[in-house]
């Protein structure tokens, strides 16, 4: 599933043929993606103006001028493809394309744009979703309610001492949590805390001294978590399928990977003599450095 990197990715992709444009025409070519879709979804779109595309953890959150707001969930194997009136095709962010993903006959919303652009959403396993909402209770929608803390909006070790106080489950499934901190996925959380030297499997209420403050690890996670995402954002993302776009660019951050995917190989701790391993946590694979990152 396409974690904050790829979405952001994504969302950048799309600014340019979304905001400040008109939906001139909407095609839905099924009555559901994941969900149904909204009623009376393609007419409540035809005629707004898109105000702003933003992003909310791994949801693309788009702003109309008629006081709703588009949500957009890519799921598995959402991918975005945008026809410009010149002939060029873009696809800002393909990062799980394989074997029949991407096919036309995968093709199931068609947005016609004022600028002459298309926007077209693909999704060849349909766990992607579309839904809108009035713009004054998007905080509130059932999709962000319950939602965490942005990383990318001032994430220290304070604030992890504060989410993680009292937390008896294992790092791993409290950075996964949503409701705690928004939009990490498997990949970012192995990579953050193999940064941090900080083993999977540590109770996340160790991060956090008697007393509420940080301890220093904490401090050093929200470091990795910011770095990370930072870094794969300015990456692109990461592409884990084979896949090129159309324009002859790819998410790259893959190339940095130092502990995900990587059984077997040397640890990328200077000076670790240690190599990766894999264990299995909640039936999703966790690679780590069992030298540089023991047990507490």
């Amino acid at each position: 599933m396409p974690e904050l990197p790829e979405v952001e990715t994504v969302r950048r992709g799309l600014v340019p043929a979304m905001v400040g444009a008109r939906f001139s025409r909407v095609t839905l070519r099924r009555p559901n993606l994941r969900f149904p879709f909204p009623e009376r979804f393609a007419a409540r779109l035809e005629g707004r103006t898109v105000i702003d595309l933003a992003r909310r953890a791994k949801y693309l959150t788009a702003g109309l001028d008629s006081g709703e707001t588009l949500i957009m969930h890519l799921g598995m194997s959402g991918r975005f493809d945008v026809a410009l009136p010149d002939g060029r095709n873009l696809s800002p962010g393909d990062f799980y394309l394989e074997g029949a993903q991407g096919t036309p006959k995968h093709d199931h919303v068609m947005m016609a744009m004022s600028t002459g652009a298309t926007i077209t959403y693909n999704d060849a396993r349909r766990f992607g979703f579309m839904d809108l909402v009035p713009s004054e209770t998007l905080a509130s929608s059932r999709h962000f309610a319950r939602m965490g803390v942005e990383p990318l909006d001032g994430l220290t070790g304070a604030v992890i001492a504060g989410l993680f106080r009292h937390k008896i489950a294992p790092l791993k499934a409290a950075l996964l949590d949503q409701r705690l901190i928004a939009g990490l996925g498997n990949i970012y959380v192995c990579e953050a805390l193999h940064r941090a030297r900080l083993h999977p499997e540590t109770p996340a209420g160790l991060l956090v001294k008697p007393d509420g403050r940080p301890t220093p690890k904490a401090n050093a996670l929200a470091k990795a978590i910011v770095q990370v995402l930072e870094e794969a954002v300015k990456a692109g993302g990461s592409t884990l399928r084979d896949y090129a776009h159309t324009d002859g660019t790819a998410g790259a951050f893959q190339h940095a990977f130092r502990v995900y995917d990587r059984v077997g190989e040397p640890c990328r701790h200077p000076g670790c003599r240690g190599s990766v391993t894999r264990i299995v946590q909640a039936n999703r694979s966790t690679f780590f450095c069992a030298t540089c990152q023991p047990p507490v």
